[in-house]
């Protein structure tokens, strides 16, 4: 374990440059005090390596050294084929450059990896997009892509949902993400983070200006907390519904995660007609209607009465559309 350590520590300031020994310590999962014993055994070995105190400080090896410890594992070399996201790369234009990339890594392995390794693609298989649903159709991805690499602010014709339903926004491009088959890019707006889908950008102009990226700023961090924020903002509502045991068991696959996550927290004892009672946040009843509806005849809303009042009037509709 200690020896595949160090080896990590040595590819990662490698790969890295200076790092601080917070840092290596994140990474690596491990307490500061192994990271300073840890530097000790590498400079012990030989490796060139030093260190500088302060706050602009870190441990970095010496100009020009490079490791020649880039042997991969079994698990490693399999991983590297599984973690590859083909729609994606596609998507991005990249999709001959990943191939390429695959292989040559496949020639530069081992036989006996290369077989194990070859056979991930035979067997797994990442389907991005949700069950009946394509992917965005994303004439602008490339160019955005682009700019996110290159640091080019841009300037787009947006269309969003309220009004006025077409904006224009010079943008800071930070990252990409994809979620559920659709793209979204995360740029800075008027000192501020926004999230835009890329399918909604109508025209776009890559400046020639190039802006500098924040550097402490975490893609991965800031998607999770805007999904968080994003739940919690549409969400200004509760219901309280009554449910067969039928459908509170199929919930999964009726309602969406954050519903049924709700639906168990708060669900009752089931009453004297094994019917459960929950309380799920919504947004507004014009929202919540289409979801509701999938629980059919299994499911009571309680309150709030205008919500109740809105599917009401709506069964009432259909009902008086098939029988007249």
């Amino acid at each position: 374990m200690r020896a595949s350590r160090l080896v990590s520590t040595l590819l990662l300031l490698q790969s890295r440059g200076r790092m601080t020994a917070q840092e290596l310590a994140d990474t690596l999962e491990v307490s500061i005090r192994t990271v300073y014993r840890d530097m000790e055994s590498l400079s012990a070995a030989g490796i060139p390596l030093y260190g500088e105190p302060g706050h602009d400080g870190g441990y970095q090896l010496l100009d020009g050294y490079r490791t020649r410890l880039t042997g991969l594992t079994t698990g490693e070399a399999e991983t590297l084929f599984l973690a590859g996201l083909p729609t994606a790369a596609a998507d991005l234009g990249l999709g001959a450059v990943v191939t390429a990339a695959q292989l040559k890594l496949m020639a530069a392995l081992p036989r006996e990896l290369r077989d194990r390794a070859g056979r991930i693609a035979e067997r797994f298989h990442l389907d991005a997009p949700a069950w009946y649903h394509n992917g965005d159709q994303t004439a602008h991805l490339t160019a955005v892509a682009d700019a996110v690499w290159d640091q080019h602010t841009v300037r787009m014709r947006y269309e969003r949902w309220a009004e006025p339903r077409e904006v224009t926004r010079t943008v800071q491009p930070y990252g990409l993400v994809l979620k559920a088959g659709h793209w979204y890019l995360v740029a800075r707006s008027a000192d501020q983070m926004r999230t835009y889908r890329v399918s909604r950008i109508l025209d776009l102009e890559v400046d020639a200006e190039k802006f500098d990226r924040a550097p402490d700023f975490d893609l991965v961090g800031h998607w999770q907390a805007y999904l968080e924020h994003f739940d919690a903002r549409r969400h200004r509502g509760q219901a309280t519904l009554r449910l067969s045991p039928n459908v509170f068991a199929r919930l999964p696959q009726l309602l969406e995660p954050a519903l049924v996550s709700a639906a168990r927290l708060t669900a009752s004892e089931p009453g004297s007609d094994g019917w459960i009672q929950v309380t799920i946040p919504i947004e507004s009843p014009e929202h919540t209607l289409p979801e509701l509806l999938k629980l059919g005849a299994e499911a009571e809303i309680l309150t709030p009465a205008e919500l109740r009042d809105h599917i009401t009037n709506t069964v009432a509709a259909m009902a008086r559309r098939y029988y007249g």
